[in-house]
């Protein structure tokens, strides 16, 4: 092909080409602003990250007693690093001002040095959500291998991705990382029969195991057993006290003591030793006293949820209940008729003819894929969010079945 040729034939391909929408921004992006009327109940599943200190957690943030942290003399925050060592059968942890800075701090801490590799799923919120801390700032390399629906992975596969840079062009294996329960894959429980395989595989290669515990109390709840018994396969544990638990601010790395004396070192360096904190701390205490029970109360909402949707028998709109298993519901949609933008949008929409009814609701949920939306339940949620929402899904999802069976445009009149 002559070049003259190829540049049209480029042009044209240019000004055909439809522009592919980044998931991660449509999250953020996707639902816009709105005033409602005061007489519209309004309810947020957008995230767990939206929980509310109650006024009790409150109560015992305002009588905290404090010192300095970095010179290890605030004794709330001594007495949370203690709780949580002691809950997860661990020697010692570090209170981190998020997830995202404990898992940083353990790629850092097991890795000792940089240009390390470390292995974690393709849809890890390591890999796919914190702005590639590792490498920005570890000097860590992340390689992955592909989660299944359920949130684990092939350990052959994982197994064929460990390196050893005695080759002098390989970087070397010095971390393996897993996600329970698993955000993306809706809240999915790694089942205890494979966390004990990978076990044995990961120390069969003498590697440590980190596991991204954000929401790991939801796992602890389904599983019904200790933590300890949970977390026995892995050398360090993230424990986010915020999102369910409802704590503020604030996550509890968890590991040996050994481990948490290099990782103490490296937080301050990344701007994480922190003051009179025990502020916050008291909050990560009270949650982990008191809220990680009623967590149950958040599996159910979602199941509740997801049950009616699924009892629709809709063509368009779907839930896979087997996969229900927690607080976050994946709810699934048939792209030629809407996505999950849209289908997001619709919801959080109040049209004239629902402002006259007697329970008029904007329900606001996130777009997590063009074909999926995601909606997660935390501690603010009631049982009349429960009931309204239902009411209001199940509208939306009548209309949906309608313009299928007509085939009518994909825009939403209102």
């Amino acid at each position: 092909m002559h070049s003259r040729q190829a540049k049209r034939l480029l042009g044209r391909l240019l000004k055909t080409a439809t522009p592919r929408k980044n998931a991660q921004v449509t999250i953020y992006s996707g639902i816009k602003e709105i005033k409602y009327p005061d007489h519209v109940k309004v309810v947020d599943y957008r995230s767990d990250t939206f929980s509310i200190p109650s006024q009790q957690m409150r109560q015992v943030m305002f009588e905290a007693k404090v010192g300095d942290d970095v010179y290890g003399e605030d004794p709330t925050v001594n007495e949370l690093e203690s709780k949580g060592a002691n809950l997860f059968g661990k020697e010692a942890a570090l209170f981190c001002a998020s997830g995202t800075m404990s898992n940083l701090l353990a790629v850092m801490t097991h890795s000792d040095q940089r240009g390390c590799e470390v292995i974690v799923g393709d849809e890890s919120h390591i890999l796919m959500w914190e702005q590639a801390g590792a490498a920005q700032i570890a000097g860590a390399q992340l390689r992955t291998v592909a989660n299944r629906s359920d949130g684990t992975f092939d350990l052959n596969e994982m197994s064929s991705k460990i390196r050893s840079n005695k080759v002098k062009f390989l970087p070397r294996t010095s971390l393996v990382c897993i996600e329970n329960t698993h955000n993306s894959c809706g809240g999915r429980v790694l089942p205890i029969p494979w966390l004990k395989q990978l076990g044995e595989v990961v120390k069969s290669f003498n590697l440590p195991l980190h596991l991204d515990g954000a929401r790991l109390f939801n796992s602890v709840v389904y599983y019904g057993l200790p933590p300890a018994d949970v977390v026995k396969e892995c050398d360090s544990i993230n424990l986010c006290l915020s999102k369910g638990l409802g704590a503020p601010l604030g996550s509890l790395l968890v590991g040996s003591s050994n481990f948490i004396e290099k990782a103490r070192y490296l937080r301050k360096v990344i701007g994480g030793g922190m003051r009179q904190v025990g502020l916050m701390a008291a909050a990560g205490i009270y949650a982990l006293d008191n809220m990680v029970v009623r967590l149950r109360e958040d599996h159910e909402h979602a199941h509740a949820i997801g049950k009616a949707i699924s009892e629709c028998r809709s063509p368009v709109i779907t839930v896979d209940m087997e996969g229900v298993q927690t607080n976050i519901l994946l709810i699934q949609m048939d792209t030629r008729y809407v996505k999950s933008d849209e289908f997001c949008q619709r919801l959080s929409m109040v049209t004239d003819e629902e402002l006259k009814g007697s329970n008029p609701t904007a329900v606001k949920i996130l777009p997590w894929s063009p074909s999926i939306a995601r909606l997660v339940v935390c501690c603010n949620n009631t049982l009349e969010d429960r009931l309204a929402t239902i009411e209001k899904v199940k509208s939306v999802v009548w209309e949906y079945d309608q313009r299928a069976q007509g085939r009518e445009p994909t825009s939403i009149r209102t």
